[in-house]
């Protein structure tokens, strides 16, 4: 029996079956490159589920996480850690001025946004959240309930109430869903899971006006658009808005659990002592794990390198589009990438499984490509030669 066999037939004995997994299983990885348990070689084009900003096993993360192992991993958040200082000092200086709060993935973050703007609108008894169609918050009860997609809340009636779904995109929708219980926008500006749908400059800028002449909240959801994949360090910045709180998770760890709220100065203090608290958020592992990502991005230049591969990778993309005419659209916003078809994307995204690519499928016919930062040409020419022949099948 391989070993990869072995490993499955414990997972169906042991552990729940929540994931729709295929039958692959990772031993080893180093930037793009990784490796099964059998030893067949991958091209990772979406690592760790838009985890490895920086590639699987950066040296700059492995190296913060291994010296910070033999030191202290752990420390109760009643007391003062160094390493979450530095995180949320790096954090806020690539951000907006504001204050950071930790906990340990995209939804906790998520939870931390709304709470905040729960609490900022307690005394005015203002507590609905305008989130937006095709969005995806987390797993979460709350994050569900404020996801704008029937499929992941099914079977989990009823419902936490106070979220408010409209189209993606579209500012009079936002508009005519303000009332008197309103008190934050919640998007993502990019939604990724919902086919990478990137919205206008204008929409965005409308949004944060609004949000002003109205005193809501603004939450941008950057959990998978965070830490350089769209050519800025986070997505926001591209659209020249500033939004009052912002979630990080993914890839801001390098592989670890973390995830950030961030929240401007107005809102900085709303959560105080005994409103909201997470046990291993920030902790030192992670914070170092998170310091030696900003290391990398900087040291490496990988904002530049993300605007210039990506530029690279979506003119290969755009050209494959030619080629096959169930190729509908190619949306890309640095090494954010979706490729949307006229037919069902999920057997191509099997196919490149087989040949030794790996890429995603979200929406059923969106093809989701999003290589690390620190991919190459030679990488993406033969990622683009892999996927061309797999298209050539259909």
């Amino acid at each position: 029996m391989r070993k990869s066999d072995k490993i499955i037939a414990m997972y169906d004995k042991y552990v729940m079956k929540t994931y729709g997994r295929v039958p692959l299983c990772l031993e080893t990885a180093k930037g793009t490159s990784a490796k099964d348990a059998e030893g067949n070689k991958y091209l990772d084009f979406f690592p760790g589920w838009a985890v490895s900003g920086t590639g699987h096993c950066h040296p700059a993360v492995s190296k913060a996480v291994c010296l910070q192992a033999k030191r202290l991993m752990h420390v109760s958040n009643n007391y003062y850690s160094e390493l979450q200082a530095l995180l949320a000092k790096a954090i806020i200086e690539s951000s907006f001025p504001g204050k950071v709060f930790f906990a340990n993935s995209g939804a906790e973050a998520n939870e931390a946004a709304v709470k905040l703007a729960r609490k900022y609108g307690h005394e005015s008894g203002r507590y609905e959240i305008i989130t937006m169609t095709k969005s995806f918050h987390g797993r979460t009860l709350a994050m569900i309930s404020a996801t704008g997609q029937d499929k992941v809340k099914a079977g989990f009636e009823p419902l936490l109430a106070g979220f408010t779904h409209v189209a993606f995109n579209d500012i009079d929708a936002v508009k005519n869903a303000v009332n008197e219980k309103t008190i934050g926008v919640m998007l993502e500006p990019i939604q990724c899971e919902g086919g990478i749908n990137i919205p206008s400059v204008d929409y965005m800028k409308a949004l944060r006006k609004l949000c002003d002449e109205k005193d809501l909240v603004l939450i941008f959801d950057e959990v998978q658009t965070g830490m350089g994949r769209s050519g800025k360090m986070f997505a926001g910045q591209i659209f020249g808005v500033i939004p009052d709180v912002m979630t990080l998770a993914k890839s801001l760890g390098g592989g670890l659990p973390i995830g950030a709220c961030v929240a401007r100065e107005k809102f900085q203090d709303v959560l105080t002592p005994g409103t909201h608290a997470s046990t291993f958020g920030g902790s030192p592992i992670v914070a170092s794990a998170a310091l030696g990502v900003f290391e990398a991005i900087k040291r490496e230049k990988l904002l530049l390198n993300t605007v210039k591969m990506g530029a690279y990778l979506k003119r290969k993309l755009e050209a494959l589009s030619m080629k096959y005419h169930f190729i509908k659209e190619i949306r890309c916003v640095g090494l954010i990438c979706g490729v949307e078809l006229s037919i069902k994307g999920n057997d191509i995204y099997e196919e490149c499984l087989r040949k030794g690519l790996l890429i995603n499928c979200t929406q059923d016919t969106v093809l989701r490509i999003m290589p690390p930062m620190t991919v190459t040409k030679e990488e993406i020419d033969k990622a683009i030669a892999i996927l061309d022949k797999v298209l050539a099948k259909f």
